[in-house]
């Protein structure tokens, strides 16, 4: 079974996943492994390792040494084709299609290809929405697009639907790593309903009832990764905020 497919057999089974994000950059990497080796306990059902820049140089080796304390799937979520690594399960294969930067759209997906073939890891086809978060974000800045704006969801059912006809495998709504708003649930149920493709939805998810908010309205997978680097690796909470996403899990009071 390939990685998509098991994350879509844990939607089908759970009701819902939970995806930790991990940025090298962001923690020192003993935290990150710390972080690493409670998620499956917590019930995370994936990884994802990504940064705007690995500025520390230390991006291939921290994949590797997640590889060695998880036997969770370990997805890349690249700023650039640079953050390729044989060392990873997977890779969100990225076009940022809500913006009109050619590097994003598909420079960086044409140089990235043959690694991804070279190194044989699974590619999974994301149609990549940035959305308007009430904050000027690194990806915002990094990538030069200006946002879907977050009370247009017809907008992004026409982005969303662009990604399906293209025959991408998912779609991604994303408001942004340290956003000060999450993508809005009547964004999430507009193309939920709009389009055949499931949604990640992350950025800006501060507390399990967001998780569970954004379940409900139509995500497939949820994606937190800011939130726990910031607060110390806080285990109970990412035990909350997984069991929010696994509500066909819940046992009714």
């Amino acid at each position: 079974m390939s990685v998509f497919q098991s994350l879509m057999q844990v939607r089908a089974d759970r009701g819902g996943g939970f995806l930790l994000l991990i940025d090298p950059d962001r923690s020192g990497e003993s935290a990150l492994l710390s972080l690493t080796e409670a998620a499956c306990d917590c019930g995370v059902d994936a990884i994802l390792v990504g940064t705007s820049l690995a500025t520390h140089g230390n991006f291939h080796r921290v994949v590797r040494q997640i590889k060695t304390h998880t036997d969770l799937p370990v997805i890349i979520f690249p700023g650039t084709h640079s953050q390729i690594t044989a060392e990873a399960d997977a890779i969100l294969f990225t076009s940022l299609l809500s913006g009109r930067n050619p590097q994003f759209l598909i420079d960086e997906q044409v140089r990235g290809a043959p690694m991804i073939r070279e190194y044989g890891i699974e590619p999974i086809a994301t149609g990549y929405l940035l959305i308007a978060s009430g904050r000027y974000t690194s990806v915002q800045y990094m990538s030069n697009t200006l946002p879907i704006p977050a009370d247009k969801p017809d907008i992004a059912c026409a982005h969303a639907l662009a990604a399906q006809y293209l025959g991408m495998q998912v779609v991604f709504l994303e408001a942004g790593s340290g956003a000060e708003y999450s993508v809005p649930e009547e964004m999430i149920d507009a193309v939920a309903g709009y389009v055949d493709l499931p949604l990640i939805i992350g950025g800006g998810i501060r507390t399990s009832e967001e998780v569970n908010s954004k379940i409900a309205a139509g995500a497939a997978l949820v994606v937190v990764g800011d939130h726990f680097e910031k607060n110390g690796g806080d285990i109970e909470k990412l035990r909350e905020f997984t069991a929010a996403a696994h509500p066909s899990e819940r046992i009714p009071v």
